[in-house]
């Protein structure tokens, strides 16, 4: 006979958290990228404090935009606005074996998609600017929406300095991100 699995219990307390403004709500999901199927709500607490644990600098979790968004607030009142978030469907909760995880529902998949990719596109235009390619060698790392995404702004607004990145991007993707940026270097060659 098998021993029955017994999951650590999620208690959530949103506290009286009634709303959260936009932008809190976009650097929570933010933070909690970084953890997304791999870490739970304590972790994410701590990213979004900027906590100096161990395990944060183990993983570089440091680098996250997000981390030391609540730097002010305690880690009990940080906790209450990610239950909040939870209660309110931007995260869900999953079991892996015994442990509650963080995913994305499917409304906060579609911010954190948006913020991702502009955060990205904005660090790509500061690459063609500086005329580096820092940013293409961690896109093959990066969710295939959010690459859309970030190629849909490059279409909307890129320029001819562009093309050349986008030529060196288009050469370390796969077929069908290749055939994205080749549509999206067509759009801007026609408008210049």
């Amino acid at each position: 006979m098998s021993k029955k699995v017994r999951r650590v219990p999620v208690i959530l307390d949103a506290g009286k958290i009634k709303d959260l403004p936009q932008e809190d709500i976009r650097m929570i999901l933010r933070g909690a990228d970084e953890l997304i199927s791999t870490g739970g709500r304590s972790m994410l607490a701590k990213i979004l404090k900027g906590s100096k644990d161990k395990k944060i600098f183990e993983h570089q979790l440091n680098e996250c935009p997000a981390y030391g968004y609540y730097q002010d607030m305690k880690l009990e009142d940080i906790a209450k606005c990610i239950d909040w978030m939870i209660k309110e469907d931007y995260l869900r909760i999953e079991y892996d074996y015994r442990l509650p995880l963080l995913v994305f529902s499917e409304k906060g998949w579609e911010i954190e998609k948006e913020t991702f990719a502009q955060e990205l596109y904005q660090r790509i235009c500061l690459d063609v600017e500086e005329k580096k390619a820092r940013v293409l060698f961690e896109m093959k790392e990066v969710n295939r929406q959010v690459v859309m995404r970030v190629l849909d702004k490059i279409e909307k607004d890129g320029t001819a300095e562009f093309l050349p990145y986008l030529e060196a991007w288009k050469m370390m993707e796969v077929k069908k991100v290749a055939a994205r940026i080749a549509e999206v270097e067509n759009k801007i060659s026609k408008r210049i």
